[in-house]
């Protein structure tokens, strides 16, 4: 009997646009800056689309309000910390198996959109 092939399904959040400290500077220290946060979530859905019920599914609007919330109250000098901060809370406190951070600082260096950076966690490899 063949073995049974692990379901992949992504749960995401697009550009969710926090004001928050973070910067190396003096002058960044004392003002919020816009990031944005983009999350992909691995999460088994097949139960909620049986059930139709949000208690079986990975709440988007939760985890939004949670990272929302910790970004605001921030004040790391650098987006690596922020990110890898975001991705321990979305594994911890919401269960997920894997998560894909992509935090961006737009306007941090003339002449482009943004920069920032792109980590992918999951639960066997958070303490590495």
């Amino acid at each position: 009997m063949p073995a049974q092939k692990q379901a992949r399904d992504l749960i995401f959040l697009s550009d969710l646009r926090v004001q928050c400290v973070i910067g190396i500077w003096d002058w960044e220290r004392a003002i919020k800056q816009t990031v944005g946060i983009d999350l992909e979530m691995a999460t088994d859905i097949r139960k909620a689309a049986s059930s139709d019920s949000i208690e079986d599914t990975l709440d988007y609007k939760s985890v939004a309000k949670r990272i929302i919330e910790f970004a605001e109250q921030s004040s790391f000098q650098l987006v690596e910390t922020l990110a890898e901060r975001i991705a321990g809370i979305v594994i911890d406190e919401f269960g997920v198996s894997w998560v894909r951070v992509r935090l961006s600082k737009p306007g941090a260096i003339r002449g482009s959109k943004e920069v920032g950076i792109l980590i992918e966690r999951n639960r066997e490899n958070e303490d590495a």
